[in-house]
């Protein structure tokens, strides 16, 4: 099966094709490195490393370069050394290597090239220039601005008309502007802001060239994949590719747009002032990075995603189980074939869009199948596909003796996660003997057992496992297919096994 991936800019799945398969090349928008990441942050970032993941397993890891940016010139950057008293410089650094932490925490591959605004100015003047000459840009009292009017296709990727966006981006409305939807690729810098010299004056860039300048540099004028998060659509991502194309003599930009989910708490919007902001050093004192990782790739990259305890409990429950599996030894030997073509479904699942409620489906089917199947060939092959799935996915990357000694079964404390010290930083200690606790009714009787390492009789009642295939029945009718697929996996982390038929009906059978 292609790779197919789903393209914001023409709203559609499409069969991925690079322009050149020797050099895959994939730019996403990476922080503003001005205060701790949060959740949503780490989101977009694990997406993309999925993302990565496949590229390099469908080309090969030296033909794909994956470029993220570090923005380390802002506004917000400005306040918050003047708030901390610190320089800018400091703040970024720090905050940077903090990102960076948090993020290899989660399993994040590090990207080929990280290029920073600040040591990119130069190639950001050279192409506001270029704007200015063509007369796609102007000069006015110090900054420089995109004449947005002279771009024809401006809101292409939003679908919006230009009046539109205009009003829904609250713009600054300057007398120096000619449009009030002219946006900013250079402002004045005062005496006590950071600065470089440039034929407009002393100042600094502006957020949306930054992009455009570091992808171009690193990536060259057109290149395949350009993500990010939803919230980037407009004006980032829209900017960008108007000032790209038009310093570019109008050749395209990003041929492929992907975008991820936005991530809310409890169903509210995060925020500080709502008092559910978690940064990913708060989640990390909750749970192992692994265990955050798998809770977030558990729904579509696409879909919203509400970030909750109930979630990271099943996120902490399966990886027991995965783990569990895999530390049980097996007479067999594993076989290439069946190892192969157990690993090729996991592999067609994300080929399909990143479909990783879907892949983490048929490793719940893996991890049963070699239960089923125990101390035999089948058994050992079956573990052996489990480990490269996983592995395909940046999970299953300790040895299961290590997960466990380390603290990564469920507590018993109250069903919640304490601190633990070490390289997880906040992964759970572990209960006495291993045990793992009892969870909320709405894990449906997913928790394990707290003797032997074994996995409880599910509570699940006949009646829920049918209320919950009719809820996924109606969603593949209504092509909510990250829904239906959602519904499986919690079944399946249940042992209730679906077998869908040619008819349409679905029966079920418990592990």
């Amino acid at each position: 099966m292609p790779l197919v991936l789903y393209n914001s800019l023409t709203r559609r799945k499409e069969a991925f094709e690079p322009l050149d398969p020797e050099r895959v090349r994939l730019y996403v928008c990476g922080p503003t490195v001005y205060d701790l990441a949060h959740i949503g942050n780490a989101r977009a970032v694990v997406a993309f490393d999925l993302l990565y993941r496949v590229l390099r397993h469908e080309y090969g890891a030296d033909h794909v370069r994956y470029v993220r940016n570090i923005t380390d010139i802002d506004d917000k950057i400005i306040d918050a050394a003047r708030a901390n008293g610190e320089a800018i410089e400091a703040l970024t650094q720090r905050t940077a290597a903090i990102f960076h932490e948090d993020m290899a925490a989660l399993g994040n591959l590090m990207p080929d090239v990280e290029p920073r605004a600040t040591e990119h100015i130069p190639q950001m003047i050279a192409m506001i220039e270029r704007l200015i000459a063509s007369g796609h840009a102007y000069a006015a009292e110090g900054h420089a601005l995109f004449r947005v009017a002279s771009y024809a296709k401006y809101g292409a990727l939003s679908r919006r008309s230009r009046a539109d966006l205009i009003a829904g981006a609250r713009v600054e409305v300057a007398p120096y502007k000619e449009d009030p939807g002219d946006f900013v690729l250079w402002k004045p810098s005062t005496p006590d802001q950071p600065g470089w010299d440039s034929p407009w004056g002393r100042g600094r860039p502006g957020w949306h060239i930054e992009c455009s300048a570091m992808s171009e540099e690193t990536l060259g004028e057109t290149f395949d994949i350009h993500g990010g998060g939803l919230d980037l659509i407009f004006p980032h991502h829209e900017n960008e590719i108007a000032q790209s194309v038009c310093a570019h003599d109008g050749h395209p930009f990003a041929r492929t747009w992907m975008h991820n989910g936005m991530l809310t708490v409890g169903g509210a919007k995060m925020a500080k002032s709502e008092g559910n902001f978690i940064t990913v050093r708060d989640a990390l004192a909750e749970a192992p990075g692994e265990v955050i990782r798998l809770a977030l790739l558990g729904t579509h990259y696409r879909d919203p995603l509400d970030w909750t305890p109930d979630r990271l409990h099943q996120a902490r429950q399966d990886l027991d189980r995965f783990y569990r599996v895999l530390e049980k030894p097996g007479d067999g030997v594993p076989e290439k074939d069946r190892v192969s073509q157990a690993v090729g479904t996991i592999v067609e699942a994300l080929q399909d869009d990143l479909n990783s409620p879907l892949a983490l489906t048929r490793l719940h089917a893996l991890a049963r199948r070699t239960t089923l199947y125990d101390r035999s060939g089948w058994a050992a092959s079956n573990q052996e596909a489990l480990r490269l799935g996983g592995s395909l996915m940046g999970l299953l990357q300790h040895r299961p003796e290590d997960w466990f000694h380390r603290g990564a079964a469920a507590t018993a404390a109250a069903g919640s996660f304490t601190a633990a010290p070490g390289r997880l930083r906040g992964a759970a200690a572990t209960a006495s003997a291993g045990a793992v606790t009892a969870v909320p009714t709405q894990l449906r009787g997913a928790a394990a057992t707290a003797s032997a390492g074994t996995f409880s009789t599910p509570v699940t009642s006949e009646a829920q496992i049918e209320t919950q295939i009719q809820a996924r029945a109606q969603a593949r009718k209504e092509r909510r297919f990250a829904d239906a697929d959602r519904i499986r996996q919690e079944l399946a982390s249940e042992g209730v096994i679906l077998e869908d038929k040619p008819d349409g009906t679905t029966e079920w059978r418990r592990a």
